[in-house]
């Protein structure tokens, strides 16, 4: 997604106020979890949005 935005990981990190490893780690294909708040930052929308929470 990055490419087709022409984004950096830092410039990722930077949009969004995650670390730069985490964006680092989202890249790298071996994500087996991840917390919920993290992804909605890293997203930019309401979690709940996306998933329905019971």
């Amino acid at each position: 997604m990055l490419k087709e935005r022409n984004l950096s990981q830092c410039e990722s990190a930077r949009m969004t106020g995650l670390r730069l490893n985490t964006i680092s780690h989202f890249c790298s294909g071996n994500v087996d979890r991840v917390y919920l708040s993290t992804l909605e930052r890293a997203c930019k929308v309401d979690i709940q949005e996306l998933i329905e929470v019971e």
